[in-house]
């Protein structure tokens, strides 16, 4: 199969930071054969491979190397439907939110408190993405991949997927090895709306609705999602930077007792999630900026670009408020982003 391929490709706009970087050489991917074309390639199978969906979850510190694959596997449907749930399929290169918009068009609902996060279908499993008090994983069935050594395609299910929070096997065993082509999700019948996350909770008791429908779920969670984190349209970021750390009751104790007010969250195994937030706040991070690039005022989580920053000034910022935690509360804050 023919391929184009592009030479000296601007990545600017393809990130949502907007940080400047360039692709040496960049493939368009709309199927499974031409991810296997790519491997079988004489020039480009050798090469390092940057797998790029809605460059959303991205930081990109230099020019990557190799070539880039801009993952943009289209189709949306229904493989089944019964009393139980429904089963629907996505391609990788379709927008996560598009997704969750056609489902409810459909009236197909259990994604809704997933709406407006920015990214790909593809990425989603990879970062085993959440919001307002559910998880990727609850809805996912299975997906489809293809070996970048042998082209071979497989289906990995949801205990091979390995999800945890904000993880997923593609960030370990399987990093820079596979491309997600297809995602394929379950939405259990009948539908419960999830609304154990406060901020949905608040919200509808403010407005007086005890028993919310799918759509109302969906236009509270983008209200609030609107009203605290930046439009990456309009102000470069990658969405939450750091994960929130989890720690076991011993250590979450010890912080408890120098600093009472921290915000925490039990979690099923006994463990406790820290919000990563409070604590970059309570170091005084919020507005920190190297060069453009900026806490963001709003939401602690999330750095921002504020007109011509590096990928380099990111980094440099992250790296700061990183350390400023790990001093005053002895808590190493990781990533969320993958920084090329």
């Amino acid at each position: 199969m023919d391929l184009r391929i592009e030479s000296d490709v601007d990545l600017t706009r393809l990130n949502t930071f907007g940080v400047p970087a360039r692709a040496r050489a960049l493939v368009r991917i709309g199927d499974v054969r031409q991810l296997r074309a790519v491997v079988d390639h004489p020039r480009l199978g050798a090469l390092p491979k940057l797998v790029l969906g809605g460059g959303s979850n991205l930081l990109l510190s230099r020019d990557p190397p190799g070539v880039v694959l801009k993952i943009e596997i289209g189709g949306l449907r229904v493989l089944r439907d019964d009393a139980q749930a429904t089963l629907i399929e996505a391609g990788a290169g379709v927008a996560w939110h598009e997704l969750v918009c056609w489902s409810l068009e459909q009236g197909l609902p259990g994604l809704e408190n997933l709406a407006l996060i920015p990214g790909t279908v593809g990425a989603a499993p990879v970062q085993n993405i959440g919001a307002y008090g559910m998880e990727l994983a609850e809805r996912f069935e299975s997906l489809d991949v293809v070996d970048l050594t042998t082209g071979r395609a497989a289906t990995l299910d949801r205990a091979t997927c390995r999800f945890a929070y904000r993880d997923s096997v593609f960030k370990h065993a399987l990093a820079g090895k596979s491309v997600i082509a297809r995602v394929r999700l379950r939405l259990p019948k009948p539908w419960r709306a999830q609304l154990g996350y406060a901020e949905l909770q608040r919200c509808f008791e403010r407005s007086g609705v005890r028993e919310p429908s799918p759509r109302e779920v969906f236009d509270a969670v983008c209200a609030i999602r609107r009203a605290k984190l930046p439009d990456p349209a309009r102000l470069g970021n990658a969405g939450s930077f750091f994960k929130n750390p989890v720690v076991n009751r011993t250590i979450r104790n010890e912080i408890l007792e120098e600093y009472p007010e921290i915000v925490s969250y039990p979690l099923d195994d006994g463990n406790y999630k820290l919000a990563a937030a409070w604590m970059i706040e309570a170091c005084g991070c919020k507005g920190r900026s190297v060069g453009a690039a900026a806490v963001d005022s709003r939401h602690a989580l999330v750095l921002v670009n504020r007109g011509g920053a590096s990928g380099a000034e990111v980094l440099q910022l992250a790296q700061e408020v990183r350390e400023a935690v790990r001093k005053r509360f002895g808590i190493e804050l990781d990533l969320e982003p993958v920084v090329v």
